[in-house]
């Protein structure tokens, strides 16, 4: 008879003994061991303390450290609810990354699902810092021009129109021009009205797409052909034979340097699109909750620099026009999305008035002060009746002593969660007020979603959530590679805050928000 075949033992010693070949050496034949598969059944070898299998939870590259006694050789461990592949080898990840370094990641615990979950978010947020970078310029280029303006003053700037471009509550703004780097730039200068300064807070606020950003100051005569409405000394009409004979010396004023050229202001931009907002519902209500959306943003990177911003009205709130798209792209006017600055700011305090005893009087003075704690949240809930061309003033709004605020129609698909948010923010209550980081995530919701009738067929679930997020953020993707071969539409100001909303978000925070809102 012919010799048995030798024994399992031996043969699994003997590969033991063998180095373990690398993802470019295993053939088809002969797979790396799974979970579950026939060869988790042979009785394991005796290993030596120290030694064992790299477990489930780790990358096969990484580390090996020994099995806890509560583990068996012969058991795949438990595998984490939804994986993602290491984050800082996605970062890097490329279409034209070798396939070696695929097929680890590809081997890791996240395996294919958290590999394209993870690279999608890492494109994301390649996608969302491109897109910023062309909005608000290369932060190098912005600080080189910083130092170049370094005690520049009216005679080095050439004056690009003798009227104000826009004036707002507290500042005239005018066109400039300036010579940088053998290019024509174009940006603000600043005159801030008697007793509307805010320079110190300003110079330090860092870079924000919905902050004025300082590039310069300085202090010196207002140029003869600037007009000033309203300020003595600066004149809409020639001069006297008297004033041109001995001529009134011009007011010495403070000049702030800003990148940004604003249009108009949100008071203009509001009061000039009633026939928009009748004919157009949709797309004006959608505008305002973008405009909005913007403004929160903003209102969050001053609290977490401990500032806060001046009258929060829309006066002095700034709009910019974006950079002009291709000519196909062109919409017309008063439909496209404009840039909303905060340009005026004062330093937070570090103890504030006490809280009154009564949440009506709270409620009341909070209104009208400005620096009051609860006066951000209030004065954007006031400013969502403004947008919507609701009367809301506040002679109107501490009226209502029933505590019914005004209705806004239901014109849109928009309007009821422009309503709920201004009902919440504008709550007497402080316990039940939202914040303007929970006003942000509702804006965001109504943006992009989830709306409610997702949960109309399947119960609200954070797995729910976690399923709609990894497939928008897949036809997110998909649409702008799609756009981007077609050379239909460039990426703008929508599309980033788009990007924003769907790098950060998570179904946890999903979950908060529509509960608050639906």
């Amino acid at each position: 008879d012919p010799l048995p075949p030798p024994l399992p033992k031996k043969q699994l010693q003997r590969a033991e003994s063998l180095p373990e070949p690398g993802p470019s050496q295993r053939c088809h034949d002969d797979p790396e061991p799974r979970a579950g598969s026939i060869l988790y059944s042979i009785p394991p070898p005796q290993l030596q303390p120290g030694e064992g299998a790299p477990p489930r939870d780790r990358p096969s590259w990484a580390p090996k450290k020994p099995l806890t006694k509560s583990q068996s050789l012969g058991e795949p461990l438990a595998r984490s609810s939804p994986q993602k592949a290491p984050s800082a080898s996605l970062k890097e990840l490329t279409f034209g990354t070798a396939d070696r370094e695929l097929g680890q990641l590809l081997e890791s615990p996240a395996g294919l699902c958290g590999v394209v979950l993870g690279c999608q978010e890492a494109s994301l947020a390649r996608l969302s810092a491109l897109m910023q970078e062309k909005l608000v310029g290369p932060e190098e280029r912005q600080q080189l021009l910083e130092a170049e303006l370094v005690g520049k003053r009216w005679a080095a700037l050439g004056v690009l129109d003798p009227q104000p471009c826009c004036q707002s509550g507290d500042a005239w703004y005018f066109r400039v021009g300036f010579t940088f780097k053998h290019s024509q730039l174009q940006f603000a200068a600043k005159v801030p009205k008697p007793c509307c300064s805010s320079l110190g807070v300003q110079s330090s606020l860092g870079t924000h797409c919905s902050i004025q950003r300082l590039l310069g100051r300085f202090t010196d005569r207002l140029p003869r052909e600037l007009v000033l409405p309203g300020i003595p000394g600066t004149q809409r009409q020639g001069p006297s034979r008297e004033e041109a004979a001995c001529p009134a010396p011009q007011p010495v004023l403070q000049v702030l340097l800003c990148a940004e050229v604003p249009q108009q202001t949100l008071a203009d931009f509001v009061k000039g699109s009633h026939a928009l907002h009748r004919t157009s519902p949709g797309h004006y209500e959608r505008l305002g909750c973008l405009l909005l959306l913007q403004l929160c943003m903003g209102l969050e990177h001053l609290r977490g620099q401990n500032v806060a911003q001046g009258d929060l009205c829309p006066e002095n709130l700034l709009l910019v026009q974006c950079p002009c798209p291709p000519q196909s792209q062109k919409e017309p006017l008063g439909l496209s999305l404009p840039r909303l600055l905060i340009s005026s700011f004062f330093k937070v305090q570090e103890k504030q008035r006490p809280c009154s005893s009564s949440q009506e009087q709270d409620w009341s003075q909070a209104l009208a002060a400005p620096s009051s704690p609860a006066a951000a949240e209030l004065n954007v809930g006031r400013l969502i009746y403004q947008i919507l061309h609701v009367d809301i003033s506040l002679e109107n709004i501490l009226g209502f002593r029933s505590k019914r605020l005004p209705e806004i129609p239901s014109l849109s698909i928009y309007s009821a969660g422009l309503k709920r948010l201004a009902t919440l923010l504008l709550h007497r209550d402080p316990h039940q007020r939202v914040s303007i980081e929970q006003a942000r995530g509702i804006l965001q919701v109504l943006l992009w979603g989830p709306r409610q009738e997702l949960f109309a067929r399947s119960r609200k679930s954070l797995e729910l959530l976690r399923s709609w997020l990894q497939v928008k953020r897949a036809l997110l993707l998909l649409r702008f590679a799609e756009n981007s071969a077609g050379a239909r539409v460039s990426p703008g100001l929508e599309e980033w805050l788009c990007c924003q909303y769907f790098q950060g978000v998570t179904e946890h925070s999903l979950y908060q928000v529509t509960q608050v809102l639906y």
